[in-house]
């Protein structure tokens, strides 16, 4: 009897440790259930406002794209317009300067018009005046240029004659003629020297040559050209070989 008593109780007390124990679990697994809904609710929130987000961040990013390309064309207008401008301005100065001189010359011309009209002149007298004057002008430099060739001509005569007299006469040359020897001729004792008629250079002038700081030769101008002129190593004065590349200097010089 006391066993099944005992027995009774067991079984009593098993089952209330496993209703209390269903009970729990249930209570367990309604929380779960609870917090999985609350899980998935804010999951689906966060997807919302990713989604939502990434909508913003493409609508920012394609209004950022159309900014720098309303940027890059409104720096390329600045540009230009400031090329134009510079353009404009310095068209602005060369129109400005040009006016400047038209009515400077305008005011040239309207004083010479007043000092012709205090003498009485007509404008075609003045041109007229003016024609007459640049044709005497050309003529004067003609004659003055041919006076030129006719006085070195006079001179060179006074010096053949001179030569014709003594021989042993030698011209002044300028002081500020120097040249080289551009060929030596052994055989037949002559130098070509670089200077001529245009530096001043007269038939008979002697000329010193020298390298280094010794005399070499004194030569003599037989054969005159405007550029260059032949000379021939006075007998006597022939201290060394000249070669080409050595220097001259006149040996009776302008004082």
């Amino acid at each position: 009897m006391l066993l099944r008593i005992s027995l009774i109780v067991t079984i009593l007390a098993g089952l209330a440790i496993g209703a209390l124990s269903f009970t729990k679990v249930k209570e367990k697994i309604v929380s779960l259930q609870t917090h999985l809904k609350e899980e998935i609710g804010l999951k689906e929130k966060a997807l919302g406002e990713l989604a939502s987000t990434k909508k913003e961040l493409k609508k920012t990013a394609d209004n950022l794209k159309q900014t720098q390309a309303t940027l890059a064309a409104t720096t390329e207008e600045r540009d230009t317009a400031l090329r134009n401008l510079d353009s404009k301005t310095k068209l602005a100065e060369k129109v400005t300067s040009e006016r400047d001189k038209a009515l400077k010359d305008l005011d040239d011309t309207r004083g010479e018009l007043e000092a012709y009209k205090v003498i009485g002149w007509k404008p075609e007298e003045i041109a007229a005046f003016k024609k007459n004057y640049t044709n005497l002008r050309d003529q004067l430099e003609a004659v003055k240029a041919e006076n030129a060739l006719f006085l070195k001509r006079i001179k060179n005569l006074e010096i053949e004659l001179a030569l014709y007299k003594d021989p042993e006469a030698s011209p002044e040359l300028p002081a500020s003629i120097k040249g080289k020897v551009l060929v030596m001729d052994p055989k037949w004792n002559f130098v070509v020297l670089n200077v001529g008629e245009d530096l001043g250079v007269l038939k008979g002038g002697e000329f010193l040559v020298h390298r280094d700081g010794k005399l070499i030769a004194k030569v003599r101008v037989n054969t005159l050209q405007k550029d260059r002129c032949i000379a021939n190593i006075e007998p006597g004065f022939k201290l060394g070989e000249p070669i080409e590349g050595d220097l001259i200097m006149p040996a009776r010089p302008k004082s």
